[in-house]
């Protein structure tokens, strides 16, 4: 791959509403936690620019609502993703068992051919260890069970969320080709101005 230009990458982070996603990204882009968010509704987009493998790297992440009305609506933004966070809250085993209905909605919009669509699994919230409902070797057993790579993280400590996000570019930069189509765009805004739903996060 040529590194003498800018590289865009699309990443979706996916998960059950209330596991953290909108804080890891505000701790990945901006180095930022509040232990309030209000709760994503459609989609919502973070910028990065990064340089991984000597090459610079410009990631858009879409933060996805988790909420199960908003569900058809997100999937039909995974069209062109690079990769995909699947994330649960290691505090809610419903988040995990979930992971693999949100697997399968982005397997099913994987062109064909395709069957290396990279992935990691991102267990957040492990600051709260004693709320712990996910155990790391279930987790990890899950994840080893189809391939994907496994992190512990907390957005609340920035634990391991820089490394994270550095691996799913690593894997998605050795899966793209010069010729892919790109779905990148500079903003786009589905929030209703009359949901103001917020919940306590991470």
């Amino acid at each position: 791959m040529s590194t003498n230009r800018t590289v865009n990458l699309k990443i979706i982070i996916i998960g059950s509403v209330d596991v953290g996603k909108t804080a890891l990204l505000n701790r990945y882009v901006n180095n930022r936690f509040r232990d309030e968010y209000q709760t994503t509704i459609g989609v919502s987009i973070l910028t990065k620019h990064v340089t991984v493998d000597n090459v610079a790297v410009k990631l858009q992440i879409w933060d996805t609502g988790g909420q199960e009305r908003f569900k058809a609506l997100v999937s039909t933004f995974f069209k062109g993703s690079d990769g995909c966070v699947l994330t649960f809250a290691v505090t809610d085993r419903d988040s995990f068992y979930a992971m693999e209905g949100w697997r399968n909605e982005i397997l099913a919009r994987v062109p064909a051919g395709q069957e290396e669509f990279p992935f990691i699994v991102l267990g957040n919230k492990i600051d709260e260890e004693q709320d712990r409902e996910v155990t790391s070797e279930d987790a990890e057993a899950w994840c080893n069970a189809r391939n994907i790579p496994y992190y512990e993280v907390s957005a609340k400590e920035g634990t391991n969320v820089d490394k994270a996000f550095e691996r799913i570019t690593q894997v998605a930069l050795s899966q793209i080709s010069e010729e892919k189509d790109t779905y990148l765009t500079n903003s786009i805004s589905l929030r209703n101005q009359n949901i103001t739903e917020r919940r306590k996060c991470c």
